[in-house]
């Protein structure tokens, strides 16, 4: 087919969605693949997107990025029906601090987080990577976040950072998911060099504070200054279509600067 085959995770809510209607109303052709852990959701989703005048097409998928028999199921189904797929965005993420102690446990939260944000996007990428390879111009994102920066939550010199008082007790906001994006920007690199040689272009994507459903209170985000979605979702299409090419191998944004530091 003419048009370049996208794969997204998570594409029926939030950046994901987001992501695939900057994709479908984009000037280029694309056919968009747009994975939910809820097929009936997805298939909403896609139908909701879909118009006449558009030169794209968008259709559903049912993967659940917690589970390697719904991966291979997904990339069975794929496989049956392309030859290849030229961009793999593995978007799909969530945060579950706000959840400890409401119904998990830390450790519950912690485990969950990274089995979603992180071993997810690792065993799609190992799954779909036979048909990435078969792309002229295969490229494989991560959607991480700026809460993920090493740097950044380090530095005394960012407001945003706050040092507690001593004594108990102790709050570690986001923590879970902090750490676990952080880990996600390693294994981008990991795949960046594995892949380099095969021609593949790797990048993490942090999209910004956007007002989605991720942490469960999408007000107090929007308090906190999050602009809305589809900020992210064209940040994520200009990677897609070319826009940071000299920027493989780091983590890309366009807000505050255009490389965010580790």
């Amino acid at each position: 087919m003419d048009s370049k085959v996208i794969v997204i995770t998570g594409g029926n809510t939030g950046i994901g969605l987001e992501t695939v209607k900057a994709l479908y109303q984009s000037d280029q052709h694309y056919h968009i693949l747009l994975g939910g852990r809820n097929l009936n959701k997805a298939q909403i989703a896609c139908q909701n997107i879909i118009t006449e005048a558009a030169q794209s097409t968008v259709v559903p998928f049912l993967v659940d990025v917690e589970s390697d028999e719904s991966i291979e199921a997904a990339f069975d189904q794929i496989a049956a029906k392309y030859d290849r797929v030229d961009c793999l965005i593995n978007n799909a993420g969530a945060c579950f601090d706000a959840y400890i102690d409401q119904g998990m446990t830390a450790r519950q939260a912690w485990n969950k987080s990274w089995d979603v944000n992180v071993t997810g996007a690792h065993i799609m990428t190992t799954k779909f990577l036979p048909l990435l390879l078969k792309s002229q111009d295969p490229r494989l994102l991560f959607i991480t976040s700026g809460l993920s920066s090493l740097q950044g939550a380090s530095d005394p010199e960012n407001p945003k950072n706050i040092f507690a008082p001593a004594g108990l007790p102790k709050a570690l906001p986001f923590v879970g998911y902090r750490s676990a994006k952080a880990g996600l920007n390693m294994l981008m690199v990991e795949w960046s060099k594995v892949l380099r040689n095969d021609g593949v272009k790797v990048w993490a994507v942090a999209p910004g504070l956007l007002a989605t459903s991720l942490g469960g209170d999408t007000e107090l985000l929007k308090r906190l200054g999050a602009q809305d979605p589809k900020v992210g979702g064209e940040t994520i299409r200009r990677v897609v279509e070319g826009k940071r090419e000299k920027d493989v191998g780091k983590v890309v944004r366009e807000y505050v600067s255009p490389i965010q530091p580790w």
